[in-house]
């Protein structure tokens, strides 16, 4: 999250009580950075370093004035926020299945992030969240290659598929997907 976008010069103590109040609101997700995928994921939370979601993704779309006619169909329009709202619904899923803390994870000098990482099962899970079909991904890869993890879940308009320890579970069955695991 960076202050700066919301007023030229802010900083943290500027917005943080009014941020800190819309999350204990519950209309915001605060989801902070691990700097390292291991559990206990809280001891390698980086809390001044956050990304923040909304508490739905109707509301999202409400406050960005879409169309359902925008969002239903291929447009060009959506190119870049479909990906904004796909994080918005996994954030969704996550939390409705009671994941109670989000993590995401960027390597040094941002060149890679992993959308989120939760603990489930007793270890880090890294979740890679698509909105489309195109299933390169360049961060999980270096993920990948960085912490060799057991199981690694990307969400996608994809197929069910399970190659390895890599699983990709369509959108729409997330919730399934977390409930019988």
């Amino acid at each position: 999250f960076v202050y700066g976008q919301l007023k030229t010069g802010a900083r943290a103590k500027d917005f943080e009580l009014a941020i800190n109040w819309l999350i204990d609101a519950g209309l915001l997700y605060k989801v902070s950075m691990v700097s390292k995928p291991a559990i206990p994921l809280n001891a390698y939370a980086d809390f001044d370093t956050f990304k923040l979601y909304g508490l739905d993704v109707g509301l999202l779309c409400a406050m960005a004035d879409l169309d359902a006619t925008i969002i239903l169909e291929k447009n060009a329009i959506m190119t870049e926020f479909k990906g904004a709202l796909t994080e918005q619904f996994v954030c969704q899923q996550l939390k409705l299945n009671g994941i109670k803390y989000l993590f995401y994870w960027s390597a040094e000098r941002a060149t890679a992030e992993i959308d989120f990482v939760i603990q489930y099962q007793n270890a880090p899970l890294p979740i890679e969240v698509n909105a489309e079909e195109n299933l390169q991904a360049k961060s999980l890869k270096v993920y990948l290659e960085k912490y060799k993890p057991e199981k690694v879940l990307r969400t996608s308009m994809s197929k069910y598929r399970k190659v390895a320890e890599l699983t990709n579970v369509p959108l729409y069955a997330l919730e399934h997907y977390l409930n019988v695991q």
